[in-house]
């Protein structure tokens, strides 16, 4: 006998909702598109107070809007009554907002695109913070930047800087700032003072770490090195500048910073590296102080277990003398919070704090390549300290130039080479070697590594420039040694310590 044919009801029609998850910014309202629709379209907020909602029946739309931070839910139907869709509901604000544009001067001779690209990025980050939400982090992309030109003294450029703000409990924000890039034609000044801030060396509180005040039309270079153990709670450095005149002052700010990290001699490694490379340059940031007003300079975050170090050249363009503080706050402090400036933290182990009068030493020697080796000390002649203080061993901060002229007055070419010889301990260093960048890898103490090499013609001299500097975290003093060619590695070889 023949069995019926089963046959399935129709799958009903879904009522599809785009999209399907809303998010709605508080005290505004979004349209969301309902396809699948037969007869009225009816929806209903679980939760009005958390967000409400209104039905278009011509535009089949509904208009969802943000009462309060929340979730809630918005169940949809139709006449079929058995077909119904759930619609998550999310409220919350945005993350914060991104700022159009703001200007960025600058100096430099010329400003290099890295240069140029890196500031951009960071006075964006700065500017956008203003008009973040509390706890929302800011993003910059250096590297998605797609156009950062080298910039000429008396010059200018818009840099495009993409921006994120993110947060738990916001909507995240992306954007991009425009940042107008002047390049200001202030010629390069040397420092009247090095002023050091290595004491105490070690935090175990918080406090003013130094003060000094910069006058206008002068420049002092400023070295800073500090260490947070494992044991203490997060902190951070702030270097505050103020202003106490009734009128504005600006500043010629070039730094050269490391860390956090800790690694103590990578950290002073890439501050006195990244110094030195822009500070042959010019390159820096000039930054108004408003008038009865004080600014956050630096702002250096030092996590718990990690060293951080900067070599920061400071140069008052114009304006009545300002005060500058560095000091040390937990890294949940607001930046802005009052502080005691009349005590000065203390330490158990002696290192130096304090003025010190020779920021930059200069150096002349000839070497005859059928003489001696030619030997010279770098970091050799500890300073004498202005304040009450220790004097500066090491020589840290102090840019040391050497100028050599190489003279060959025999019939034959003579090949030569300049090493670095660390006499104290590990160390790590930075030549501008005829404004070469050469780097070093931490060498072993009393160990040799070749830097430089060159082959001198017969009857004839050979002029050479190193610019250097003793680097926090390292052993000094060094020595750099002008001898015939060994034929060891080259520099930048492999195998080679130096690139």
């Amino acid at each position: 006998m023949p069995q019926p044919i089963l046959t399935m009801p129709p799958t009903p029609v879904p009522i599809i909702v785009e999209p399907p998850r809303p998010g709605v910014v508080v005290g505004t309202s979004l349209t969301a598109r309902v396809s699948g629709v037969f007869g009225t379209l009816v929806a209903v907020s679980a939760n009005p107070t958390v967000a409400d909602v209104i039905v278009d029946q011509v535009a089949r739309t509904l208009i969802i809007s943000g009462k309060t931070v929340g979730t809630t839910t918005i169940s949809v139907h139709d006449d079929r009554q058995t077909v119904t869709r759930e619609v998550p509901i999310t409220v919350a604000y945005n993350a914060g907002a991104i700022p159009d544009g703001l200007p960025l001067r600058i100096t430099g001779n010329p400003a290099t695109a890295d240069y140029v690209r890196e500031q951009a990025a960071e006075a964006a980050r700065i500017a956008t913070l203003a008009y973040a939400r509390p706890g929302a982090r800011v993003r910059v992309f250096p590297e998605a930047i797609a156009y950062a030109p080298q910039v000429g003294v008396d010059n200018r450029a818009v840099i495009d800087v993409p921006v994120q703000i993110d947060g738990d409990g916001y909507f995240s924000v992306s954007g991009i700032t425009h940042i107008s890039v002047d390049n200001l034609a202030l010629p390069r000044i040397q420092p009247s003072l090095l002023l050091v801030s290595d004491f105490p060396e070690t935090l175990h509180a918080n406090g003013i770490l130094f003060t000094a005040q910069l006058a206008r039309r002068e420049a002092k270079r400023f070295l800073y090195y500090h260490y947070n153990p494992k044991t203490e709670p997060d902190r951070r450095i702030l270097l505050k500048v103020h202003n106490p005149s009734a009128q504005p002052a600006r500043v010629q700010f070039i730094e050269g910073s490391g860390g956090p990290n800790p690694n103590e001699i990578l950290v002073g490694h890439l501050s006195t590296q990244r110094f030195l490379v822009r500070e042959l340059q010019n390159e820096g940031i000039v930054v108004t102080i408003p008038p009865n007003a004080t600014i956050n300079l630096v702002n250096h975050a030092l996590p718990s277990g990690a060293v951080v170090s900067a070599i920061l050249q400071l140069r008052e363009v114009d304006g009545d003398p300002l005060d500058l503080t560095l000091l040390a706050q937990n890294a949940e402090t607001p930046t802005d919070a009052p502080f005691d400036a009349t005590q000065l933290l203390e330490g158990s182990v002696a290192h130096a704090r304090g003025e010190y009068r020779v920021p930059e030493f200069y150096f002349e020697y000839t070497y005859d390549v059928s003489g001696a080796n030619l030997e010279v000390p770098i970091g050799q002649l500890p300073l004498p300290n202005l304040r009450q203080g220790e004097a500066l061993a090491g020589d840290y901060g102090v840019k040391q130039q050497v100028t050599v002229t190489i003279v060959n007055s025999g019939r034959t070419p003579v090949p030569v080479a300049l090493y670095a010889n660390p006499r104290g301990g590990k160390a790590t260093s930075t030549f501008l070697i005829d404004r070469t960048l050469v780097q070093t890898h931490a060498l072993a103490p009393f160990s040799t590594y070749k830097i430089w090499q060159e082959t001198i013609p017969p009857g004839t001299f050979h002029h050479i420039v190193i610019v250097t500097m003793p680097e926090g975290g390292s052993s000094y003093p060094l020595r750099l040694i002008f001898a015939p060619d060994d034929g060891s590695i080259p520099p930048g070889a492999p195998g080679s310590p130096v690139y």
